[in-house]
């Protein structure tokens, strides 16, 4: 076929430990997460010889040309994941979730991008195999550490060991709450992956082994909420809100790594907040059916 689209859902972290690597296969990160049914598509469309030229390193696998929600756009995990897969295409990613703002955004396309490739190109890959391509190519353009695998489980994902299939472990909190976002604007996850890890992955190994002790979803935003405080993660306008959430009676926390406070249930519309109300999404990354 010449082109096929696949989904990925949303992902917010609720908490992390990061755990870089020289192999970004094996680089990536422990904690948990919220996988949401509003996320990302990405369709793949082959491209001719002619087009195939313009593409940067078209005989290995290149990107002919990208566009987010309709504007071109440069998404380097994306760029990766077909430069590994040795296919030269044009991409259109549209997302339902903010960019920039806490949603693993560049995971998302990343990961339904190598659904679609390989549909597209019929390169007959396994499940793992390209899970394990879209992680590295995240971990190695420095967008995430733990949003691919997460992504691809869907639910409430629990990463227990770093890495791509091959290296990570998971597993999960069996329920599929209501959940409400608001977004306050974009932070860098470069930058903050870039500087002291050191106080972030021990908040979030203790928000970890909190959560083990005590799987349900409410401590895994309970466990987010202090994460993020404890990490010195938190923003303001996002502390307010996780405030305003609470004094309702409500739960709420921080998404990783955005301007952006996610709850359960209607916790920001009791608090006053125009929110955004989704699902958990239940299955995880998937192609799309073709008419």
């Amino acid at each position: 076929m010449d082109e096929a689209t696949a989904f990925a859902p949303g992902h917010v972290t609720a908490f992390f430990a990061p755990y870089p690597d020289d192999d970004p296969a094996r680089a990536g990160s422990r904690g948990a997460g919220l996988a949401l049914s509003d996320g990302v598509e990405a369709t793949v469309r082959r491209v001719d010889d002619a087009d195939a030229a313009t593409a940067d390193s078209a005989a290995d696998g290149g990107l002919a040309g990208l566009e987010l929600d309709g504007v071109p756009a440069e998404m380097e995990p994306v760029r990766r994941v077909l430069a590994e897969l040795r296919v030269v295409a044009e991409v259109e990613v549209s997302s339902e979730v903010p960019v920039g703002a806490g949603f693993g955004v560049s995971g998302a396309a990343a990961l339904a991008t190598a659904l679609a490739a390989n549909e597209a190109f019929g390169l007959r890959r396994s499940e793992n195999d390209l899970v394990s391509v879209a992680h590295a190519a995240e971990a190695a353009a420095g967008t995430g550490l733990g949003d691919v695998v997460g992504q691809f489980r869907g639910g409430l994902p629990v990463r227990l060991d770093p890495g791509a299939p091959d290296h990570g472990r998971m597993d999960g909190v069996p329920a599929r709450p209501r959940v409400e976002y608001v977004s306050f604007g974009e932070l860098s996850t470069e930058r903050v992956l870039g500087g002291d890890l050191d106080p972030v992955r021990e908040a979030g190994e203790a928000a970890l082994a909190r959560l083990l002790d005590s799987p349900d979803e409410r401590e895994l935003v309970a466990a987010g909420r202090d994460f993020a405080e404890e990490a010195g993660l938190l923003v303001p306008e996002v502390a307010e809100a996780v405030e305003a959430v609470a004094a309702e009676g409500g739960l709420g926390s921080m998404a990783m790594l955005g301007r952006t406070v996610y709850a359960l249930g209607t916790g920001l519309s009791d608090a006053g907040y125009d929110a955004t109300a989704c699902r958990v999404d239940p299955t995880g990354a998937t192609l799309r059916p073709t008419e």
